[in-house]
């Protein structure tokens, strides 16, 4: 597989649980990355509006959203919740975006953060650090809204 860095932009990193939101994002250089509180996940969305207010906030240009394919790269359940999710949040904030693939990224988090049965939702943002900084090594390329047709993957 041909990895090819993104142009740098300030970004925000979702890892999306079925019950919270880990969150992270970068500088627009992409040398720093931070992580931010994860957000419970609500059924009507309303973590849409601490979204965007986060983005706001740090003037950030775009967002990814890591998509938990299984080991041999196919869609997973929760992962068709994610791509969901994904193409929702792109919808309502009109930024570019794209998906990456986080398989293992809870795991690596546990073993490289030391960070052992969490419920405040650390795991999930230092996840959405993991997944950010895969994005900055690996890429895509974040996509701008034209439709749904560059939503394959």
């Amino acid at each position: 597989m041909k990895f090819c860095k993104p142009k740098p932009r300030s970004i925000l990193s979702l890892d999306v649980g079925i019950k919270r939101i880990g969150l992270a994002y970068c500088d627009p250089l992409c040398i720093t990355s931070n992580i931010l509180p994860a957000v419970n996940r609500f059924k009507n969305n309303q973590e849409f509006k601490i979204i965007r207010n986060h983005i706001n906030k740090l003037n950030l240009t775009g967002f990814i959203v890591g998509l938990p394919l299984d080991e041999n790269g196919k869609p997973t359940s929760q992962s068709l919740d994610c791509k969901e999710y994904g193409e929702l949040l792109f919808y309502q904030l009109k930024l570019p975006f794209s998906f990456v693939n986080e398989h293992s990224s809870t795991w690596e988090s546990t073993n490289r953060f030391g960070i052992k049965k969490d419920k405040s939702g650390l795991i999930d943002s230092f996840s959405a650090k993991i997944i950010l900084e895969q994005w900055i090594q690996e890429g895509p390329e974040l996509k701008e809204l034209m439709g749904k047709e560059h939503i394959k993957y």
